[in-house]
Parts: structure tokens; C-alpha cells; sequence
């Protein structure tokens, strides 16, 4: 699945802008406090979802580590800091991929930094795929601490 098609599955914006961001030390810290969880880079992939000049939200490209190889895919967040969608992008690993699963993926939707983010409790964990599961709902979370650093939050 391809940006364009993910962005449009997520948000539907009539455009979008990139506004990728170079993240400083002290904002990768203040992720780290907010999602428990270290920003592995200090740029993140970022678009502003737009219609009718208005801002629908947002769109992130991220990637989390599943057992051995990344997966990368990317969360459409509202303005008011919920997330409205997640996508898998590219999935390498050659087992569990159960996170690709749209009804996995649609436990994610609504949460906000201030849910709870526990596996097997709010969302299911994936049998034999547990790692990816775990790596992919903690990146959630930590897209919408890179949300709130950055002020993208209305």
C-alpha cells in the first residue's frame, strides 16, 4: 500500500501538505515521557490532511520493529488528538501478520494518548504475533506523543 492510498483510506482530504519534522532532544525526551517509549529518529514523517481549508487532521508514516524486520505504516489523527485510522504499509515479517487485519487494527481507532494502551486487555493480542502487535499499538501511542510535543493537537 502506497502514502497516497493509505492518507486516503484514513483521512480523505481534498490535499495534503508535508510537513515533516526535525525533532530535537529535548522533544524526543518529552515523546519518551508521554508514550513510554524512545523516538528512534529524529525526523518524522508528517502530512497535513486539508479540506476546504480546513485541517481534517493528520497523517504519520512510522516504523516499529516486529519480531525482526519493520513494519511500516502509518496512523490518521484528528485534530483533537484521536486516532481516526491505522494502516500497514509494508509488512516484512515472514509470520504474524495479523496486524494487517483491519478488525485487529480497528481497536486502535478512537484512542487517544490518554487511553490505555495494554495488550490483551483494551486491545487483543495476536497469536504469533505478539511482537508486532505490542510494537505496532506502543508506536500508536508514540505518534500521538509526536502529535502532542509538536503542538499538532487543536
Amino acid at each position: 500500500m502506497n502514502k497516497r492510498d493509505c492518507y486516503t483510506l484514513v483521512l480523505r482530504p481534498q490535499s495534503f501538505e508535508a510537513r515533516p519534522a526535525k525533532l530535537t532532544s529535548d522533544q524526543q525526551d518529552k515523546i519518551k515521557s508521554l508514550s513510554g517509549l524512545r523516538q528512534r529518529w529524529d525526523t518524522q514523517q508528517i502530512w497535513r490532511a486539508v479540506k476546504n481549508g480546513k485541517t481534517l487532521g493528520w497523517f504519520v508514516v512510522d516504523e516499529v520493529i516486529g519480531k525482526h524486520e519493520f513494519i511500516t505504516y502509518a496512523v490518521g489523527l484528528s485534530p483533537d488528538g484521536h486516532v481516526l485510522g491505522v494502516e500497514i504499509m509494508t509488512y516484512r515479517e515472514t509470520y504474524g501478520g495479523g496486524v494487517r487485519n483491519a478488525i485487529w487494527r480497528q481497536h486502535l481507532v478512537g484512542k487517544t494518548l490518554a487511553d490505555p494502551f495494554k495488550l490483551d486487555e483494551d486491545v487483543p493480542n495476536i497469536s504469533g504475533g505478539t511482537l508486532s502487535s505490542r510494537n505496532v499499538m506502543d508506536g500508536v501511542k508514540r505518534v500521538l506523543a509526536i502529535q502532542k510535543v509538536l503542538n499538532l493537537v487543536e
